[in-house]
């Protein structure tokens, strides 16, 4: 498994704030290069977001799309599977958000649940997840075939750390949302986790779709490391781009154009 490089400097701690936002803003940009680039070239992207509970999964997809245009990108994050959904091909609730021409799609979690939640809560059986092994390298294969560009990452924190986050959302009204009894569960299967990571990392692995770890324990220095990586192996990427060039407005007032004028909101004290 590839590892990326977190690009820590001497300083020790976590990365400061506002270096944080400086770097990520830089970062932006180019990946807003890449939005061109694929609405350029028609190219699909495909990043895959996976890790265990708390490990950030949902805030480096954030960083990522925050300056995008959401229509050309988006975020799939799909609740557990329906009566229906569950008498289907496994992969196939995902195929229909796979990207068309030009769009990029962030997977936050992905069909790699079967790997992982799914294996160790007990909601498939043994045999689905061996299945599961041995079908998931051919349909990544046949996406990247397909002239689709996958990324999959996998975001590492350890439990002391996860523990702290836990205790964070739980405390925070605006966090609690985060947490669901499956995590409380699955606290308590921190090792058994790990050894299906192992086992999921071990069987999907390979040269065409290879997995990149990534370390998390400290969020921001992660997203950046993330990123970068991303952008590092995208193809060339730099297109044209079209100024758009606004005219001179008429500017007589609203009330001499139209007879009135609109009146604002009373402000909030």
């Amino acid at each position: 498994m590839k590892k990326a490089k977190n690009g820590k400097s001497a300083k020790s701690g976590k990365l400061d704030k506002d270096e944080y936002y400086d770097r990520l803003a830089a970062l932006q940009l180019e990946l807003n290069d890449v939005a061109r680039w694929l609405q350029h070239t028609g190219k699909r992207l495909v990043v895959v977001i996976e890790g265990r509970d708390t490990a950030g999964k949902g805030g480096v997809i954030a960083a990522m799309s925050d300056t995008l245009n959401p229509r050309q990108c988006r975020t799939v994050a799909l609740s557990k599977p329906g009566e229906r959904e569950k008498t289907q091909w496994y992969f196939q609730r995902y195929v229909p958000h796979l990207p068309a021409a030009g769009e990029m799609v962030f997977f936050d979690r992905s069909w790699y649940n079967r790997a992982g939640v799914e294996r160790v809560m007990g909601f498939c059986t043994e045999d689905e997840t061996k299945a599961f092994l041995k079908q998931a390298p051919v349909f990544e294969r046949m996406l990247v075939d397909d002239g689709i560009l996958l990324f999959k990452y996998w975001l590492t924190v350890d439990q002391a750390q996860q523990e702290e986050r836990f205790a964070e959302r739980a405390a925070d009204p605006l966090k609690r949302w985060k947490l669901s009894p499956i995590d409380e569960q699955a606290r308590q299967k921190y090792a058994e986790y790990g050894r299906a990571r192992d086992a999921m990392l071990k069987a999907t692995h390979s040269k065409k779709t290879p997995w990149v770890l990534v370390d998390f324990n400290d969020q921001r220095r992660g997203r950046l490391t993330l990123i970068r990586h991303l952008l590092d192996h995208i193809p060339e990427r730099k297109v044209p781009q079209t100024v758009v060039k606004f005219p001179p407005l008429d500017h007589k007032p609203l009330r001499e154009r139209f007879g009135t004028a609109p009146k604002p909101i009373a402000s909030v004290d």
